[in-house]
């Protein structure tokens, strides 16, 4: 007969593998809808180049899940390419190993310029487990609350905790300041609203445009930029969401952008939808301290090995933090127009040791 403990050690396994489970299912099926878009403008992906991706996943990954990704990336370069990693690869096997549980602080938004020990990140007050703080996060009275965030602003932007991908995020103005309702809805950090470069509002003027940054820490203990992007948002809209937002690679060794930016279901344009800028030949301004920003602060966090940085440079042409992602910072994007990205790192063999 079963003792307590084992059956509560078998049931947590169990618990376990439905959610890994469930995670590869939906990450796969995003990936098998992106490969769909995809063949429709570059045509249905070659079976040997599928079958390629196929034996790689198995023999060099572990599992054949690992695969849809690899067709994606594939699909979108017309060749495969070893030392690719399926996003849910690194969601599901690197991201535990290279992290632990450190990685996942980048949750906690009002903490950010605290735990980088550096006046990085817009933050102007906070709302955390029932108490406001101001941006030293010091206890202030609910009554002076609107006077410390809109001091010097009438427009501010909160942001819950682990939000992501556009969602948890509201732009609000003095006018329709109501504490009560951002209390309903959570921890959260206010942050000022940023006034971005006038070459972003080329694109587009309605939401501030983010620069993706990754970098990594290697077996070295070095650190180097992997991929950057830049995020667009779409006509009337407040804020870049993932769900309608526009992709386009940046060329990391001197900010250019490339020509191709994607939408948000992996179809190409070569023109933002709503502006019709063209994206050939653009510079980002201020590329250069904004890798130099970011790597002076994955100095400060040296426990979390892969990160995501979000920065804006502003309309004083200066490089601002929004926000880091340093556990769901997802590489796909990356993986599948620049990649392979994180080679010589030996995460594929990371896998060896579950």
């Amino acid at each position: 007969m079963l003792s307590i403990e084992k059956l509560k050690s078998l049931t947590k396994q169990s618990v376990s593998t439905l959610v890994d489970r469930r995670y590869h299912h939906i990450s796969n099926n995003l990936a098998k809808k992106a490969l769909n878009e995809i063949e429709k403008d570059r045509g249905i992906l070659d079976s040997k180049i599928k079958k390629r991706a196929d034996e790689y996943a198995i023999e060099i990954l572990g599992w054949k899940g690992f695969s849809p990704w690899l067709h994606t990336y594939s699909a979108i370069n017309g060749r495969f390419l070893e030392g690719w990693i399926p996003d849910n690869y690194y969601g599901k096997i690197v991201i535990p190993k290279i992290q632990g549980a450190y990685g996942k602080i980048s949750f906690l938004k009002p903490l950010c310029n605290r735990l980088l020990n550096i006046e990085a990140s817009p933050e102007i007050a906070s709302y955390i487990n029932g108490f406001w703080f101001d941006n030293n996060l010091q206890p202030i009275s609910k009554l002076l609350v609107k006077d410390v965030i809109f001091k010097h602003t009438n427009q501010v932007i909160c942001k819950l905790d682990q939000s992501y991908q556009g969602r948890g995020i509201f732009q609000i103005e003095k006018k329709d300041f109501d504490i009560s309702m951002i209390e309903k809805k959570g921890n959260c950090v206010i942050q000022d609203y940023i006034e971005q470069h006038p070459f972003f509002d080329e694109f587009i003027p309605d939401s501030v445009a983010t620069i993706r940054i990754t970098t990594v820490i290697d077996n070295q203990n070095k650190i180097s930029v992997r991929a950057s992007y830049l995020r667009l948002g779409r006509l009337n809209e407040t804020h870049v969401k993932s769900v309608s937002h526009v992709r386009v690679p940046i060329d990391s060794t001197n900010g250019t952008l490339k020509d191709m930016g994607y939408l948000a279901n992996w179809q190409t344009t070569t023109i933002h939808p709503d502006s019709k800028v063209t994206f050939l030949s653009k510079t980002i301004p201020q590329y250069q301290e904004s890798v130099n920003l970011v790597l002076n602060l994955h100095e400060r966090m040296p426990m979390v090995r892969s990160i995501g940085w979000d920065i804006i440079i502003n309309n004083d042409n200066k490089p601002v933090l929004m926000e880091w992602n340093g556990y769901s910072n997802d590489i796909k994007f990356s993986e599948a127009t620049q990649g392979p990205s994180f080679t010589g790192l030996g995460w594929e063999n990371l896998h060896k040791a579950e």
